[in-house]
């Protein structure tokens, strides 16, 4: 019995240290690319560093400029970012989630059309940002926009829609809410194909014949995981957003920082101004909202294995 216990244990131990050997390279690029930056970002967060002289403990410095004597971010880039992520993402996940089930509605066939034409958009990214939507808003009266309007009679002259600083946030608003659509739809249209035919047998049985109520009561709570993963995607995308508005102006800061975001404001003090400590502060705050807002959807989507 004692050499069979002592067998035993040897051979969990190698069980255990196969694990770990086999968990080491994800460990070591977990460690090297997200612990090892975060913990950085959090000192540098603290100094006043400009990547070529030491950097210089500052304490709260940054955090009190941020927060009384940086004007732009209080005035624009907090204003903008909060329209922004507000339209693009619990109003873009609206729209993924209302597309996913008036498709779950139509045949196989027209059902794989419609989910390429909607996800190939996301794949695309840049190049349809720089091909087809800086020609649909071009500023002359080649502009297919402008082109429409003046032949309606809405406008006189054209407009710069991506130079102009009223304009420019409708823009990046429509093109992100079209570009950001195909990761979330696919996964909440995977959600409701997946969804045990069973359940709405069982729903038809208990009396539930209309559409809108059997997708309250039986599809939504059979898709939480789905729901989950679309909803921080789309909220937190939304929040880190900031390459479309320079894409389509072409500048950062973008014209009369009409289309500024937390991103921008980011980018602008890190790698034009050089103030990396500062940058980086914004960064840790940046970081501690998105996981505030994901800490939220666990707790409205999530299980309860999910929020322990």
């Amino acid at each position: 019995m004692t050499k069979n216990k002592k067998v035993k244990k040897v051979y969990n131990k190698k069980q255990i240290w196969m694990g770990y050997l086999f968990i080491a390279p994800f460990m070591i690029s977990f460690l090297i690319f997200i612990i090892l930056p975060c913990v950085s970002a959090a000192f540098l967060a603290f100094t006043q560093y400009d990547s070529i002289n030491m950097p210089k403990f500052v304490g709260l410095k940054n955090f009190v400029y941020m927060l009384t004597n940086d004007m732009l971010l209080i005035k624009k880039v907090i204003p903008n970012t909060f329209l922004f992520a507000v339209i693009v993402g619990p109003v873009g996940y609206a729209l993924q989630f209302l597309l996913a089930w008036l498709l779950n509605k139509l045949s196989e066939r027209v059902q794989l059309l419609y989910v390429m034409a909607i996800y190939v958009p996301s794949i695309a990214g840049g190049v349809l940002i720089s091909v087809v939507w800086s020609v649909f808003f071009s500023a002359d009266r080649l502009g297919y926009l402008n082109n429409f309007l003046m032949k309606l009679g809405f406008i006189r002259s054209p407009i710069a829609w991506t130079q102009d600083g009223n304009y420019l946030m409708f823009v990046m608003i429509i093109v992100t809410l079209w570009g950001n659509m195909g990761v979330g739809f696919l996964s909440l249209f995977s959600g409701m194909q997946n969804v045990d035919a069973q359940i709405y047998e069982a729903g038809r049985i208990d009396g539930i014949r209309s559409p809108l109520t059997e997708l309250v009561y039986l599809t939504i709570p059979s898709m939480k995981p789905q729901m989950l993963f679309s909803a921080i995607m789309a909220i937190t995308g939304a929040l880190n957003a900031g390459a479309v508005g320079v894409q389509l102006s072409g500048t950062n800061p973008t014209p009369d920082y009409g289309g500024q975001l937390i991103q921008n404001h980011i980018e602008d003090y890190a790698f034009s101004r050089l103030q990396l400590g500062y940058s980086t502060s914004l960064s840790f705050v940046l970081l501690l909202v998105v996981f505030g807002i994901s800490q939220l959807c666990f707790r409205f989507l999530g299980s309860k294995e999910d929020e322990s």
